[in-house]
């Protein structure tokens, strides 16, 4: 067989090419119209919501996520009653025989723990927060501070993909992915999602907490690497210039776009905006990663040192990202999974994210971007007000505790120097104004212009959304 007459046939075979030449057939008419609609979220400035659902409060989201899920009571959420009962067993009208992990079910007591830090009123609005975050303390006034958090998994990974993905089953688009979707990206030179990675141990992290799941795959979060390349394979091998590297891309796109008109695969049109985009961030990238052009009160105002991978330097170029148009810059800091060695293990981790996370809002603030700039900070659940394994008077740990914590948020659309929620006097159950994570989500889109009901995708026959079938705006909280 010649390889003309190869070529059709197998064209012929495929399922794609039958599609297409079936001219107003239903798979044609289908395909078109996933197509169009994909189309309509890669343009610059434009997403797939044109016009957006109502007018948006914030442009782009910064969120710091505190990976192994920091404890609420020894941050933000001071329990007096709590300290007072230090070495008495969790009442059984408390727990009212809610799940636990394995890790202390089998444990004999359940010791209640106050925190060993004390907490001191901030600001104007006079929020207590922790004397191990002066910083964030200091910026009381312009955060707000969720004491009532909940969600659903009490396990890590299945808590983390809930918290983006809005489901423990993996596969779903995240957060950054469906804002990506929603709204597209402001430069035509940097991709929309971008994440930045610090901290040493703690919890596996997985890319899928940063994928596009089922939306097409423009829209997951590129990593930025602190050290070396900021993105693997970034710059030309030796002997390749950037105009041999130009002339090799047009060649290439002259074959994938003969590809993608023969099988209408949207991955290949995907596939061609990578390239074309890898090609330009090499000139944009190297001079955003370069920090050390920051004012040296800047660099202290973050703590932050050019040439090292920290979450201060991540801060700092979080800020630089949005700056230049960036649409969701998604940090994790790792190793707040403090089963043991709590008050050492948690004194550290404030230590490495304090300055820098009141830095970033008061750094947006000053630059006037802190307006239509949405800050998040918080980790996947909360902990327990028991103790895990031995109570000792200067070591303790703490179990994993989905039933409440806190999160705060600051700029974009969200009512400053207030705090929203209420747990019990022992930091275990919501007793007023829980925020659901499907009602974070929701908020979190509202201030985007977006109608969580209304950003949905097609797959497998059914429409999916951020929010699942679920979810609130937390309206009390927006300015």
């Amino acid at each position: 067989m010649n390889s003309s007459l190869e070529s059709r046939v197998a064209g012929q075979l495929t399922r794609r090419a039958f599609f297409r030449r079936s001219g107003l057939g239903l798979g044609a008419m289908a395909l078109g119209s996933l197509l169009q609609r994909d189309a309509a979220a890669t343009g610059r400035g434009g997403g797939l919501i044109q016009p957006l659902h109502h007018a948006a409060r914030a442009k782009r989201v910064i969120y710091l996520f505190q990976s192994g899920a920091p404890s609420h009571l020894d941050l933000y959420d001071p329990k007096p009653k709590l300290k007072e009962m230090t070495g008495v067993d969790l009442p059984d009208s408390v727990r009212m025989g809610q799940r636990i992990t394995g890790m202390t079910s089998g444990q004999k007591n359940l010791f209640c723990v106050g925190s060993p830090f004390d907490f001191k009123a901030q600001g104007q609005c006079g929020t207590e927060i922790s004397g191990i975050l002066p910083h964030i303390g200091r910026i009381a006034d312009r955060i707000c501070l969720l004491r009532a958090v909940h969600t659903d998994p009490i396990n890590h990974d299945p808590a983390v993909t809930y918290l983006f993905t809005g489901h423990q089953q993996p596969g779903r688009p995240t957060l950054g992915a469906w804002a990506s979707y929603g709204l597209g990206s402001e430069n035509d030179s940097l991709p929309a999602f971008i994440v930045l990675l610090s901290g040493r141990g703690g919890q596996s992290l997985q890319t899928r907490y940063w994928g596009s799941g089922f939306l097409p795959s423009r829209h997951q979060g590129v990593q930025f690497r602190g050290a070396g390349d900021p993105v693997l394979f970034f710059s030309n091998p030796p002997g390749v210039s950037a105009d041999t590297r130009r002339a090799m891309l047009d060649d290439l796109n002259v074959l994938n776009r003969d590809q993608l008109a023969a099988v209408g695969d949207p991955e290949i049109e995907t596939r061609i905006q990578a390239y074309e985009m890898a090609f330009r961030m090499q000139t944009s990238v190297p001079e955003l990663m370069n920090i050390a052009n920051e004012s040296q009160e800047t660099l202290e105002l973050y703590g932050a040192k050019p040439g090292e991978a920290s979450f201060a330097n991540n801060c700092l170029l979080a800020r630089r990202l949005v700056e230049r148009g960036v649409r969701f810059v998604k940090l994790i800091h790792r190793d707040w999974d403090h089963h043991g060695g709590l008050p050492d293990g948690i004194r550290t981790q404030a230590g490495l994210t304090d300055r820098a996370s009141a830095a970033l809002v008061l750094d947006l603030e000053r630059r006037g971007l802190l307006d239509d700039t949405l800050v998040v900070w918080g980790g996947e659940f909360g902990r327990t007000s028991y103790c895990q394994g031995e109570l000792r008077r200067e070591s303790f740990g703490r179990d994993h505790h989905p039933r409440c914590y806190s999160l705060w948020l600051a700029g974009g659309g969200i009512k400053p120097g207030m705090v929203h929620g209420e747990t019990d006097e022992l930091g275990y159950n919501i007793v007023k104004d829980g925020v659901h994570i499907h009602d974070l989500h929701a908020t979190l889109l509202h201030c985007l212009g977006l109608d969580h009901e209304r950003v949905t995708f097609r797959f497998q026959g059914r429409d999916f959304r951020l929010t699942d079938v679920a979810g609130k705006v937390v309206k009390p909280i927006l300015a």
